[in-house]
């Protein structure tokens, strides 16, 4: 149902359509969206969480949730979770990603009340994904670091990782396509696979500066 009406409301949400007041909307929607479900143990609706959603966040959508928790030696992080695909509408998605990336993520224990007000919530609103050329002599220069998020498919296996995760860790293209791999759950070097499908994807991020508080976009710095 979700879908169906969301492709009512029109086509995918392009993340350059998106205004600052549109991006901190969203994280502010994330963090209510956990905080409700803490309170009542159900998942929220758009209603529930008392944030008015402009209609072009009603269009379907991709996005991804992350929290990150500040620990001893800066911020560490703490779920990340979301929708490659618009199949939802973005806000119902940003809801759902950050409800599940806080206590569904299976790489951690789910969030506590009392971790809350040391976390801090990022969205990542991803465009539409352009695959690589399936000759994969000529997929390097396709994928640029900064710029791109990766999507790696060989069913059943997927992984993917988002633009600002090659920043955060100093990859380079080639580590950038390895990493999403190992993410897929597949060799390193299934990039040079021509069975294995390879997208790229561009995205903006918003996130708080400090938990609750002011919340900036990301803009990444593009590797030369």
């Amino acid at each position: 149902m979700r879908i169906a009406r969301a492709r009512e409301l029109g086509g995918p949400v392009d993340p350059q359509e998106l205004s600052q007041l549109d991006g901190g909307l969203l994280v502010r929607l994330a963090r209510a969206s956990v905080k409700y479900f803490m309170e009542s143990g159900r998942p929220p609706s758009l209603q529930d969480v008392g944030i008015s959603i402009p209609s072009k966040l009603g269009r379907p959508g991709a996005a991804f949730v992350t929290i990150e928790e500040r620990g001893s030696e800066g911020w560490e992080l703490r779920g990340c979770i979301g929708l490659v695909r618009p199949i939802a509408p973005l806000a119902e998605a940003v809801v759902r990603a950050a409800v599940d990336a806080a206590f569904s993520d299976p790489r951690f224990p789910p969030l506590t009340p009392e971790e809350l007000p040391e976390s801090r919530f990022e969205v990542t609103v991803l465009g539409g994904l352009e695959e690589l050329p399936k000759r994969p002599d000529l997929r390097l220069a396709e994928v640029k670091v900064g710029v791109h998020g990766l999507l790696v498919e060989s069913p059943p296996n997927s992984g993917l990782l988002l633009p600002q995760v090659a920043v955060e860790e100093g990859w380079n293209e080639v580590m950038f396509l390895t990493w999403a791999c190992i993410k897929a759950g597949l060799s390193g070097t299934c990039w040079l696979r021509e069975d294995v499908r390879v997208y790229r994807f561009r995205a903006r991020i918003w996130r708080e500066i400090e938990p609750d508080g002011i919340i900036e976009e990301r803009i990444l710095e593009a590797v030369r």
